[in-house]
């Protein structure tokens, strides 16, 4: 099982932009030394839920301070950036960082982003599968042109080429080690490179999922899903069966889809205390404000109406759902969910306590409680 954290740069009310920026690297270096697998990383315009505006700008800084741990985006929003930029810092990052870069994607919201970037309402009804699969022929290919309707331009070489293979850092120079040839340097809980990775090359991706149309468009370009933090397991069960389902329609074989529901993603939240009530404490005293605070800031591109939960009722649904408790108990959800559902990565909001240290403590008692227990 791979755990990581999902950070969301979250503003909570009385906080700073750089604050939360300030708590959002921190986090990654701490999810670092303490042995998590991965940093996945949001990105939001214009409203205190989240003051990260390019995920994959942040990546390219976090994947610089670290040496070890993975960093993705969850995710880079397709409907207001160009596939063919986004595809550039995709590559760029692959091969820059040795691998260490997922990049994953989404649909976003029907937000006043649409407008001010330019794609308007119709990038978000019909535009994503037009724009996934100019991003999926720009990181597969050599040269790539559009006709459509969205993006038409010229055939143009793909510079840098992210199908290339990545270079990986010799960890044992940087740490003044050695080693025997033809052995490989291992630490405790250290992130291994034995993961199915994708036969095409390039960066690993996945597309957030939130819908039966997404899920059939992930199936059918044969690429893992990013699942969101309101599934539930059952939620979950009934979206991988809609993915088998998609996926055995293009008449994809089986020993590729086993391969690739072992890269699906389960986002979710933790908060690791003492007694299951000082963690639900933790986050009720400070997410439903933040909920509040934040999303109630979106404003949709063109006056559609829309509803927003309750946010202490779904406050009270993440802690029912997720890994929020003592380790044994936190550990025993994770456990419980793989078992029922298969999945076996996961990536855990950490922040739900909207404090720096309380943060980095609860990544600090993932990582040295947590996940001794999943082994």
């Amino acid at each position: 099982m791979r755990v990581g954290a999902f950070l969301l740069s979250a503003q909570f009310p009385g906080q700073s932009h750089a604050e939360a920026l300030e708590r959002t690297v921190g986090a990654a270096d701490t999810a670092e030394r303490s042995g998590l697998d991965s940093v996945w990383l949001a990105e939001h315009h214009f409203v205190p839920y989240g003051v990260c505006p390019n995920a994959a700008t942040l990546a390219a800084l976090l994947l610089g301070r670290t040496r070890r741990i993975g960093v993705g985006t969850a995710v880079s929003v397709l409907s207001s950036a160009h596939p063919v930029t986004l595809g550039e810092q995709a590559a760029l990052l692959h091969l820059t960082s040795g691998g260490r870069f997922t990049l994953g994607v989404g649909r976003g919201g029907p937000w006043v982003d649409l407008a001010v970037f330019g794609g308007g309402a119709a990038a978000y009804d019909e535009g994503f599968p037009e724009r996934l699969d100019l991003l999926l022929r720009w990181l597969r290919g050599s040269r790539v042109g559009a006709q459509g309707p969205q993006f038409s331009f010229p055939e143009v070489a793909v510079v840098p080429r992210a199908t290339e293979p990545a270079r990986r850092s010799d960890l044992t120079g940087w740490l003044g080690l050695e080693r025997e040839p033809g052995t490989t340097l291992r630490f405790p809980r250290q992130r291994r490179d034995d993961s199915p990775q994708p036969d095409r090359g390039g960066p690993p991706m996945v597309v957030a999922c939130t819908s039966p149309g997404g899920v059939r468009l992930a199936a059918e370009r044969g690429l893992p899903m990013l699942l969101g933090m309101h599934s539930g397991d059952e939620d979950k069960q009934q979206m991988l069966a809609a993915y088998r389902t998609a996926w055995r329609a293009c008449g994809r074989g089986e020993e590729q889809l086993a391969q690739t529901e072992r890269l699906h993603v389960a986002a979710g939240v933790a908060q690791v205390e003492d007694c299951r009530s000082d963690a639900r404490s933790a986050l009720l005293r400070a997410m439903p404000g933040w909920f509040e605070y934040g999303l109630g800031a979106h404003r949709t591109v063109d006056g559609r109406e829309r509803r927003m939960r309750d946010p202490h009722e779904y406050t009270e649904l993440l802690c029912d759902l997720h890994p929020v408790g003592t380790p044994k108990q936190c550990a025993d959800r994770l456990l419980a969910t793989a078992e029922r559902t298969g999945i076996r990565r996961f990536a855990l909001l950490p922040e739900g306590s909207g404090d720096h240290a309380t943060t980095m403590h609860n990544i600090a008692r993932l990582g040295g409680e947590v996940l001794p227990q999943l082994s």
